[in-house]
């Protein structure tokens, strides 16, 4: 069932009714190697045979049920009718598979869902707990990469990171003012990294980026708290906590105006951009046989069913590379 524009809330016909989204037009898509890219991650944190990027997870399982504003925007099967199955991945940042938890370089943490509308129109969205990227382009994280791993300990100042972030501002903001190690998976924000186009039943393109609000509210630990958590603190919260409650994410849309630079995400959008609800993610138990379940769990975050197409270029070098990281650890 889709719902008419009409029907939707007078909040999202304001933001529709105004136009301001007819001029933002997606860049052309370019074809990038998504097998450089991962040697890229393993020379930043190297081989594991594991996920080249995010290794370290915990799987749960749970549902979405949609807005009539979800539906208003897209006419994607997701938000078309009942609560759909998903299947949700929380992760620290990172290819080592055993980072610990309580350390800043674990972040950005991950929150990645599968969406199980149906074969041909399933949904994968991958987000992170920072509002921004550090790069505009999969070529500059490349060169990211490949400064981190050619400046660890005992290399002569300056070394190639510290060149790298020198020259570019933005990754040196993303890497040094991340918020502090969350309480819980369940107590941090997460925010799409690259835009997207939601196409309505009439046809019209809305460009947004995705963002994920906890129902538990924000909630980070001190300096005293986060030393005395163990590596592998917040798979063991997590446990704990979705034992006793449901937790649950309120999944909206940041909806774009004239001006926005939907093809850049290391480009963060005002604060002031409208914010429509899409719906709630209610996770309710941890997936049985972790190893089993987290080797067999591909997202492409670039495969679109009917209804969602992608407005930046990263989307091919982004689902290329999850193949090859994919294959790897199979």
């Amino acid at each position: 069932m889709s719902i008419d524009v009409k029907q939707a809330s007078p909040r999202v016909l304001g933001a529709l009714a105004a136009g301001s989204l007819a001029s933002i037009q997606p860049t052309t898509f370019r074809a990038e190697d998504g097998a450089q890219l991962v040697d890229d991650f393993h020379a930043a944190f190297g081989k594991h045979r594991a996920r080249a990027n995010h290794a370290k997870g915990v799987i749960l399982e749970g549902s979405f049920v949609p807005t009539d504003d979800a539906s208003a925007l897209s006419k994607a099967a997701v938000f078309a009718g009942p609560p759909v199955p998903v299947t949700i991945r929380f992760s620290d940042f990172g290819g080592i598979p055993d980072i610990p938890d309580n350390i800043g370089e674990a972040n950005p943490r991950g929150l990645a869902i599968k969406f199980r509308s149906g074969s041909d129109a399933d949904l994968d969205v991958v987000t992170h707990s920072f509002n921004g990227f550090p790069t505009a382009t999969a070529d500059g994280l490349g060169m990211l990469l490949r400064a981190i791993g050619s400046s660890g300990p005992g290399v002569a100042k300056p070394t190639a990171l510290d060149k790298f972030l020198e020259s570019h501002p933005i990754a040196k903001k993303f890497l040094t003012t991340q918020n502090p190690p969350p309480v819980s998976y369940a107590t941090t924000a997460y925010f799409g990294v690259n835009s997207v186009a939601f196409i309505d039943a009439k046809s019209e393109r809305h460009f947004l980026r995705y963002r994920f609000v906890p129902e538990a509210g924000e909630h980070y630990l001190d300096e005293a708290t986060r030393n005395s958590k163990g590596p592998n603190y917040l798979s063991e919260e997590i446990a704990k906590r979705i034992a006793t409650t449901p937790i649950r994410f309120d999944w909206f849309a940041q909806l774009a105006e004239s001006g926005d630079k939907v093809e850049d995400p290391s480009i963060a959008w005002p604060e002031t951009r409208t914010l429509v609800k899409l719906g709630t993610i209610r996770v309710e138990r941890i997936a049985p046989d972790q190893t089993t379940a987290d080797r067999s769990l591909l997202f492409m975050p670039g495969a679109f069913p009917n209804g969602i197409e992608a407005a930046d270029p990263m989307f091919a070098v982004r689902n290329a590379a999850y193949s090859v990281s994919f294959g790897e650890r199979q």
